[in-house]
Order: C-alpha cells, then sequence, then structure tokens
C-alpha cells in the first residue's frame, strides 16, 4: 500500500514538472528514431518481402559459401581474441595490484591502458604490415624473410588482441583491488602456497569478472570493422563481409539480413554479460577491500613476471610508435633513409588532409556536447527520477553498445534512405504536397547523406559510455542536497543545471573529451554513410591503407593521434584546475586552517 501510494506521489509530482516531461518525451523520441527504428527496418527487410512475412533472405544469404565461411570465421576469431586479451589483461592486472614492481613498470601500464584510447581502431594493423609484412623491417629486412604474410587469420588475432587487452586489464584490475586480503592471507597462514591460494581463493572470486572481461572482448572483436579489413586480406567476418556486400554487391536486403545475424550475436552476448555477469561480479566482489595488500617482494616472482610484463608493454609501445615513424620513410618498403616529412605535406597538398581534418574536427565537436549532455540526463533521469519509461530509456541507450557499427549503418541506409520517413510514404512531402518544399525527401528521409547522420551516429555510438560514467557519478551525490533545492521552489531543469551538474562536472569533461575522440576515431558505421562531399580522417586512412599507401596512411593517422592525445591533456588540464576534484594549493590549505582556528578561538572566547 505504502509503495503504491510513494509511486502515485512520484508520478504526481512528474507531471506537474512540464520541463521534465518535455525532456523525457524528447529523450523517447531520440532513442526510439535513431536506435530502435533503424534496427527495426533491418528486421522487417528481412522478414518482409513482396507477398508477406518469408525466410527467402535468409535462406538466400545462408546458401551463400562466403556468408557461412564469415561467420565460422567471426567465432573462431571472437573466441580467441576473448580468451587470449582476459589471460594477458589478468597477468597486468595480478603484476600491478599484488607484485611489488618498478615505478617505471606501473608507468609503462598506464600508457598502454591510455593507447588504445587515443588511437585510431587499425594503428596496430598498418604497425603489424610495416614490422611482418613482406616488405616488413623484422621480417624482410632484418631476417631475410621474403615470403611472410600477417594477413589473415593470425593477423587479425594478434592485432585484436593487443588492441583489446587493456580493456580487460582495465577492467580486472578494478575487481582484484576489491578482493579483501583478508580471505588470501587465512589460507596463507594455514601453510597454502602462493599458487594455491590463488587457483582456491583468488580464481574463484575473480571468475564472474574473467566471464565479463571475455563477453566484452568478444563483443568488440565481432564487431571489429578496421583490422579485419586492412589486415584480414581473404579471411572475410561478418563485419567486412556486410560492408562488401552493400558497397559491391549492392544487395541492401541481403546486407539487412546478414546484419540482423550479427546483431543477434551480439545482443544476445551483451544481455549474458550486463545482466547476468556484470551482476553476478558485482555480488560477488563487495565493496573495496579492508585493508592494505601486503605486496609480493619475492625476487624469484618479481623479477620474472615484471620483465615479462616490461617487454610486452615495450613491444606494444614500439607498434604504436611505428605509426610516426612510418610517415617518415621516403618509400614505404624499399627506402627507409633519409627520414622526410613530403608525406605529411602531401597530406595536406595532395589528399584532402585539411578538408578531412576539418570536417573530422567539426562534426566530432558538435556530437560531443550534445553527447555529453544527453548522457548526463539520462544519468539524471535513471539515478534521480522515478517513472514508467525509466527502464525503457536506460535499456535503449545502453543498447547502442551491442550494436556493431557495421549494423548500425546498413540501419540508417535502409532506414532514412526510404523507409518510413521517405517522402512516397506521406502525402504531404510527396510532389505536389504543401510541404514538398521545405522537405523534398520527407521529414527524416533528408539527412540520409548529410553531415547531420553522421553526427547522430557520432552521438549513439558515444552515448553508452557517456551514460554509464554519468550513473556512477550521480549515485555518490547524497539526495538532500538537491531535495533542499526543490524545497525552495527550483524546477527540475533549475536543480539540474544549478546543483546536479556542476557536482558532476568532472564526468561531464570526462565524457565530452570521451565523445569527442570516439567520435574523431570513428569508421565502422560511418564508412557507410559518409558521402563524397565529406572528407573524414579515419575513411582517408582506410582508403590508402586498402591501396598499400601505407606512409600516407601513417601520416594521416599520426596527425590524429596527436590531436586526440591533445584533447586528453588538455581535458585532464581542465579538470585538475577547474573540476570539482581538485585539490587545493598548500597556501589556501594553510590559509583555511588558520580561519577555522580563529573562529574557533573567537567562539571559545
Amino acid at each position: 500500500m505504502a509503495k503504491s501510494q510513494s509511486a502515485a506521489l512520484d508520478r504526481k509530482k512528474l507531471m506537474a514538472d512540464p520541463v521534465m516531461v518535455g525532456t523525457i518525451i524528447v529523450l523517447i523520441t531520440f532513442l526510439t528514431l535513431f536506435i530502435l527504428y533503424p534496427l527495426a527496418i533491418l528486421l522487417v527487410d528481412s522478414f518482409y518481402g513482396g507477398e508477406g512475412f518469408t525466410l527467402a533472405t535468409f535462406q538466400k544469404v545462408m546458401a551463400m559459401p562466403t556468408f557461412r565461411t564469415a561467420i565460422g570465421n567471426t567465432l573462431k576469431v571472437g573466441f580467441l581474441v576473448g580468451i587470449l586479451s582476459t589471460i594477458v589483461g589478468l597477468l597486468f592486472a595480478y603484476v600491478e595490484v599484488y607484485v611489488k614492481m618498478w615505478k617505471f613498470v606501473g608507468g609503462l601500464f598506464k600508457v598502454v591502458s591510455m593507447l588504445p584510447v587515443v588511437s585510431p581502431p587499425f594503428v596496430l594493423s598498418l604497425s603489424m604490415i610495416m614490422l611482418f609484412g613482406k616488405a616488413g623491417i623484422i621480417t624482410y629486412f632484418l631476417l631475410g624473410m621474403e615470403d611472410n604474410s600477417v594477413y589473415g587469420f593470425w593477423g587479425i588475432v594478434i592485432v585484436q588482441t593487443l588492441t583489446f587487452f587493456p580493456v580487460c586489464y582495465m577492467m580486472l584490475k578494478g575487481l582484484l583491488k576489491n578482493i579483501d586480503p583478508s580471505l588470501e592471507e587465512a589460507a596463507r597462514d594455514m601453510g597454502a602456497s602462493r599458487w594455491k591460494v590463488f587457483a582456491t581463493v583468488t580464481f574463484p572470486l575473480l571468475l564472474p569478472g574473467l566471464g565479463n572481461a571475455f563477453l566484452v572482448t568478444f563483443i568488440e572483436s565481432i564487431a571489429d570493422f578496421a583490422n579485419p579489413m586492412i589486415i584480414g586480406g581473404s579471411y572475410d567476418t561478418l563485419a567486412t563481409t556486410i560492408y562488401l556486400q552493400i558497397t559491391g554487391a549492392y544487395d541492401k536486403q541481403g546486407a539487412a539480413a546478414m546484419a540482423v545475424v550479427l546483431l543477434c550475436i551480439t545482443l544476445g552476448m551483451f544481455i549474458v554479460q550486463k545482466y547476468y555477469l556484470e551482476a553476478k561480479t558485482a555480488a560477488t566482489l563487495t565493496g573495496k577491500a579492508s585493508r592494505g595488500r601486503m605486496l609480493i617482494d619475492d625476487r624469484s616472482v618479481t623479477v620474472p613476471l615484471t620483465l615479462l610484463c616490461s617487454l610486452a608493454t615495450i613491444f606494444v609501445i614500439m607498434m604504436y610508435a611505428c605509426v610516426p615513424i612510418g610517415a617518415l620513410f621516403p618509400t614505404w618498403g624499399y627506402k627507409f633513409t633519409p627520414l622526410t616529412l613530403k608525406w605529411f605535406s602531401q597530406v595536406f597538398t595532395r589528399y584532402h588532409g585539411l578538408q578531412a581534418f576539418r570536417d573530422s574536427f567539426v562534426l566530432s565537436l558538435i556530437a560531443s556536447p550534445i553527447t555529453a549532455l544527453l548522457s548526463m540526463i539520462i544519468s539524471y533521469l535513471v539515478v534521480k527520477r522515478k517513472f514508467r519509461s525509466k527502464g525503457f530509456i536506460e535499456a535503449v541507450s545502453m543498447l547502442a553498445m551491442a550494436v556493431p557499427g557495421t549494423v548500425l549503418g546498413v540501419g540508417y541506409i535502409r532506414g532514412y534512405s526510404g523507409g518510413l520517413f521517405h517522402s512516397s510514404n506521406w502525402p504531404i512531402f510527396a510532389e505536389g504536397g504543401a510541404l514538398h518544399g521545405l522537405f523534398p525527401n520527407g521529414l527524416l528521409g533528408g539527412i540520409y547523406g548529410s553531415a547531420a547522420i553522421l553526427v547522430i551516429v557520432f552521438v549513439v555510438r558515444s552515448l553508452p559510455t557517456g551514460t554509464r560514467s554519468g550513473i556512477s557519478a550521480l549515485r555518490q551525490i547524497d539526495k538532500s542536497i538537491e531535495e533542499s533545492a526543490y524545497d525552495m521552489g527550483a524546477d527540475s531543469f533549475k536543480v539540474f543545471m544549478t546543483v546536479t551538474l556542476p557536482l558532476i562536472k568532472d564526468s561531464f569533461l570526462s565524457g565530452l573529451v570521451t565523445a569527442f575522440v570516439r567520435s574523431i576515431t570513428a569508421i565502422s558505421a560511418i564508412i557507410l554513410l559518409v558521402t563524397p562531399s565529406v572528407y573524414l580522417i579515419t575513411v582517408q586512412i582506410n582508403e590508402f591503407a586498402e591501396k598499400g599507401a601505407y606512409s600516407i596512411a601513417c601520416a594521416f593517422a599520426t596527425i590524429l593521434i596527436l590531436i586526440t592525445y591533445g584533447s586528453v591533456l588538455l581535458m585532464n588540464l581542465f579538470i585538475k584546475y577547474f573540476g570539482t576534484s581538485r585539490k587545493l594549493k598548500p597556501e589556501k590549505v594553510k590559509k583555511a586552517k588558520t580561519k577555522r582556528i580563529n573562529i574557533q578561538v573567537v567562539k571559545e572566547g
């Protein structure tokens, strides 16, 4: 009874706030139009023919040997990459949390964890070709191997493992830190060896987290488009097959059916990861460790583990460093000296570099604040408000995390080049209609082929990351702070803008930069949607890499890395000096202490 009365009161408060109601309606409309609708169109295209419901399209694509092979290839790569990334990530996380290692190694770990964030998704593919390809520096010029090839299955596996293991490392590091050391020390006091403690205590507690890390990496691997496209060669995956089906065979309906198959795989894995393993991990590891952990300082353990991780880290950093070095070679594969800047010059003089960087920068700059604001609003509604459609908003906003870029791209093509919003389906927008002059392609049909659809894709793809960050930040804010503002007569918009948002501005700024970096380095969805009138950096890199013009591709990638890295550094500096978590300078702390003492003396006097 009390629960129903409380729910009724919450609904009454909500309906009395027109700003809140309007915000919820706008959010539901946005999520429906740009996430659910494109996916629904794919389902309609796949199952609906001229005579109604049919499985003919699925039967056609399943009969293609290339598609069946692509499914097997994708699953094989995904499972192996997931396993390897989880193992390597666990090793790195265990060394950082449990082993007393050298300080510079910790710095190397931080660099490795940051590199995948600020780099385009295909940088390591370029590095692999440069170092280990047929004209590779190591394989051909140092070892004299003339027929070595890095293309295919093992090339994809190695590159994706090096790309994704930092994700597992960051996830597992946090989980290991939350294991109470007293549990492990109790086993040690009973005479168990370090290996037995790990096998019987640490590993069982960590098992749900390992499963979670594996599934996250598996989803990232099978959804990856850029690396298989560059280094896959003739080894097709689902993402590349869908791309070729729509750009080479011009079979939009077949591409839609293939996209549905890929979506079903990723969505199924996402549901298991999100609603089972993630919850189980949180239930198993309940909070921070009660006291400090005694680090392993036995040199027979620390030296080999530290050396192994250091060598692996240096190798990864070297792989990323190959990109700017490769951009300085006079002729890739034939002449490596003297180093030259001619490719950087040609980026801007011959290959539309200035327009590519301008278009990428402007579109990402437009998308970033929209993404950050939407993420914070969604987070606020999920954490702080109670209403019936809250679950819908949270689920759909997170759904974009499970949708591969190629699937979303095909959905946008099918949804907005035709679909429900095409002018032919609405007499008012059709030729001769009252609004045909304003909207010749329909109400939303005009966004296809425009820069607006690219901005929308950037927003949708970055929305889950920002929302998760915002939810974590908002759950740390005491409800009484906002309730005080409501009691003083402020509406929901004013409370959010003047109370909530300032308290979570660190998370907002972080989400802003993350959205910018993710947008400017995106490739999988936009490569299907970009038009000749718009030049994007990642599309240029992909085109030159496919042509074998690796020096130009590296020059573009190097400039892009500098932009993204500079953005992250700028964000960190901004948060340091203007964020809510900034530290007071020593002189200010001293003055504050003096002031408190004087006040206390006055009170006591």
